[in-house]
């Protein structure tokens, strides 16, 4: 079942459906131009990478900004509200929703928010980069297309969890976490350096990043380094012990058996394989 939270109205679609995916793509600004004003027959995600986008659908405006999705609806006139920065890029994908007929009522759903920070965005970008390569390949399937975008729409809703009364304080705890990593990633930081230089017991300071984004700071570090190293495997032609040293790794068989552990591939064949992707510039 997937749950559609409209906001605009005030309302959630509880509506057991299956998920039928269209198409795709990787939208890069070159700091002209502004987001089309029009009206679609299909749902669309889009998900920022990095800079900010800022969209409105009929009554509501938003600022999307990196790591966050928005959800637009078919049938609304949306467009952009200020023209798009030259660091702006975002993923995009169009999907219906099928209402199903003989659906089993019982099975638990999705909550789908209209906008979302994401808990991992490296993995809800691994889910584009592998639909766009299939996609580009003529090597997707509906069956594939289908799972990846039903794949998509659950990371997307990670982050939709009750929330406690001390949520507020704890998320200012672990954002200053996050964004200490954010910062100084290349750097030999360890989490009890990140707890010291925010003024945290370690201890503590780890139950609660792991609380708020759902991993260690050991493996947040990881992230934003793989993070990071694949957007160089992509956009550079750097080597790959030039981009372990550029992420913080001193030692390239360590970046490489790091890079497997997340990605499940070497940087060698990730660089190979995603070389190839959809994108489109404005």
């Amino acid at each position: 079942m997937v749950l559609i939270v409209d906001a605009a109205n005030n309302l959630t679609l509880r509506t057991i459906c299956s998920v039928k995916a269209q198409n795709a793509g990787l939208f890069i600004s070159q700091g002209r131009g502004i987001h089309p004003t029009r009206v679609i027959n299909s749902h669309e995600l889009i998900f920022v990478k990095e800079g900010e986008l800022e969209m409105w659908e009929e009554d509501r405006t938003f600022c999307v900004m990196a790591e966050q999705t928005l959800h637009l609806f078919p049938g609304r006139r949306h467009g952009g509200l200020t023209p798009m920065v030259p660091e702006l890029k975002f993923y995009w994908i169009h999907f219906d929703l099928v209402p199903e007929i003989n659906a089993n009522t019982a099975l638990p759903g999705i909550e789908v928010p209209q906008l979302q920070r994401i808990q991992r965005p490296e993995r809800l970008e691994s889910l584009y980069r592998d639909f766009l390569s299939q996609q580009e390949s003529a090597e997707l399937h509906p069956y594939s297309a289908n799972l990846l975008m039903m794949l998509m729409l659950v990371e997307t809703t990670r982050s939709a969890l009750p929330q406690t009364e001390d949520t507020d304080e704890l998320n200012v705890i672990a954002t200053r976490a996050h964004t200490h990593i954010r910062m100084y990633f290349d750097q030999p930081i360890t989490p009890g350096r990140v707890a010291e230089a925010i003024g945290y017991n370690p201890d503590y300071l780890g139950r609660i990043y792991r609380r708020v984004y759902g991993c260690t700071l050991t493996e947040a570090i990881h992230r934003r380094r793989i993070h990071r190293a694949r957007r160089y495997l992509m956009d550079s032609e750097m080597t790959i012990e030039q981009i372990a040293l550029a992420c913080g790794f001193t030692d390239p068989d360590y970046f490489r058996r790091i890079f497997r552990r997340y990605m499940q591939t070497s940087p060698g064949n990730y660089r190979s394989l995603y070389a190839r992707v959809h994108v489109n510039t404005e």
